[in-house]
């Protein structure tokens, strides 16, 4: 089961998931597994959404599948290029269905830290900040995000910082996917070689589970998909992702 569901496949594969049929969508930068999930639902998926990129593209047809989630490739062949201010617009007039953003920690609310780990006066680590994400969290009608590591360091059930208003709809991690139900992440399913119980020690905030179940394997056409997207592995190699 591991070589058709690993942890990279998971993440990836998961957050295509969350796309619906004639949304919009966007990834942003250092967003290398949302730019894959949506090019892999453009593959695997027969309905129609549109996607942005923050490179600008919009529906682009690249010749190669950059490393960079901001390579200028990821432009070739759109239907149009969108500036970062086009980006902020379609969200604060409410017509942006999902955004993928990034996040350090997240807690059982969904909301999101970018800025400090630690005292903000005197952080462990200061962090780049909310960026865009400050703008799009709140405004857009949907928001997704991944953590590569599931631990109660990042998975937290206090922000050392909020960053970003508004909360994430949806999260995934290499054994879990959370959903937003009644304002608080609650679990939608795990990975099926995880268990209820670890997905329970490893995350910091309590959470319902009441309809959770293992999480439905990959279709023959999301693995293609995928493969077709990292030919040589070498964006899986570069995630490093661990089911532990």
């Amino acid at each position: 089961m591991a070589d058709q569901w690993s942890g990279f496949s998971y993440i990836v594969t998961n957050l295509a998931r969350f796309i619906r049929p004639n949304e919009i969508t966007f990834s942003g930068v250092n967003s290398t597994m949302p730019m894959l999930a949506c090019l892999l639902a453009k593959k695997a998926y027969d309905w129609p959404f549109t996607y942005i990129n923050v490179a600008g593209g919009v529906d682009p047809s690249p010749s190669h599948i950059p490393l960079s989630s901001s390579d200028p490739i990821l432009a070739e062949h759109s239907a149009s290029i969108f500036a970062n201010e086009d980006f902020y617009d379609l969200c604060t007039r409410g017509r942006m269905d999902l955004t993928f953003l990034g996040a350090a920690q997240i807690d059982g609310e969904g909301c999101a830290n970018n800025s400090v780990i630690g005292d903000w006066h005197n952080p462990k680590v200061r962090l780049p900040g909310g960026g865009g994400g400050a703008v799009m969290l709140p405004t857009a009608r949907r928001a997704c995000t991944w953590r590569t590591e599931h631990s109660r360091r990042t998975l937290v059930e206090k922000l050392d910082f909020r960053t970003s208003w508004g909360g994430f709809h949806g999260v995934v991690t290499p054994i879990a996917v959370f959903i937003k139900r009644d304002d608080r992440l609650a679990l939608a399913s795990w990975h099926p070689e995880s268990s209820l119980a670890e997905v329970q020690q490893r995350t910091g905030f309590a959470f319902d589970a009441s309809t959770a179940a293992p999480t439905e394997l990959p279709t023959e056409r999301e693995r293609a998909a995928l493969a077709a997207l990292d030919v040589h592995g070498q964006f899986e190699s570069d995630a490093k992702v661990s089911l532990r």
